[in-house]
């Protein structure tokens, strides 16, 4: 999930690396006019990276559930580290050709962050209230994409105990909204398993609705990762955490 995104911004975050090593950053520091601008660049620059990071070792389907609010923090994390390295004095004033068409190269650089149709399509499903065999089929080339050498089962089971730490990390926090997200999920995976075999249709023991997403609701923990309710957050009516059953 998040592949090109993950890519592209990666490339963007290179670019800065790049031009850094062409400034002496410790010396930059000794001056109070450069100190604290420069610190607030490296705290985005942290934050940046510990969003790829979390793209790369997170659930794909949380991810995936996520979505336009994913796509919304690699939109602020590039501006918010962009607009740092603008106002960092003196770069603009480096005598270095070398710096400059670095730097002229960085803000050339826009890219376009949102989903393909094949992970909204994914997406979609993924947040439906019920799972039809279509739907589960949907969910099997989804994970061959993410998993490409494991078997169904085996990639199942990898986002499956990937879902359980997610759900164990939000419950410390108390996100209880987030939590709901990540039950839902864990239901609809294994709703697709029964419903192969059964080639039925499931329907689940709560009452779910997609919500939307306003850019307010994105905050971005200092490593990374969101906090922020998805743009289409799942809300459950029901607290407890039923099971599901053949309809």
């Amino acid at each position: 999930m998040h592949k090109k995104n993950c890519r592209q911004f990666a490339h963007h975050l290179k670019m800065i690396g790049n031009l850094l090593e062409q400034l002496k950053v410790s010396e930059l520091k000794e001056w109070p006019e450069t100190r604290e601008p420069l610190e607030q660049f490296e705290d985005a620059l942290r934050r940046a990276y510990g969003l790829v990071n979390s793209c790369q070792d997170r659930s794909y389907l949380y991810l995936l559930a996520l979505g336009w609010t994913i796509v919304s923090q690699f939109r602020h994390s590039q501006a918010e580290i962009d607009r740092y390295l603008k106002l960092i004095p003196l770069i603009q004033l480096v005598d270095n050709k070398r710096v400059r068409e670095k730097l002229q190269a960085i803000e050339k650089d826009q890219q376009e962050y949102t989903l393909d149709d094949e992970e909204k399509r994914d997406r979609e499903t993924l947040l439906k209230s019920d799972c039809t065999l279509a739907d589960s089929m949907v969910l099997r080339k989804s994970l061959s994409r993410r998993y490409p050498d494991m078997a169904f089962e085996e990639a199942l089971q990898t986002e499956s105990d990937k879902l359980q730490k997610e759900l164990q990390r939000l419950e410390s926090r108390h996100e209880t909204e987030q939590c709901d997200v990540i039950k839902h999920l864990i239901d609809f995976t294994e709703a697709a398993v029964t419903v192969t075999s059964e080639s039925g249709e499931l329907k689940f023991n709560k009452n779910y609705q997609q919500v939307d997403f306003h850019p307010d609701d994105v905050h971005q923990s200092e490593d990374g990762e969101s906090n922020a309710t998805p743009d289409a957050k799942i809300r459950k009516s029901h607290k407890s955490h039923g099971k599901c059953a053949v309809m």
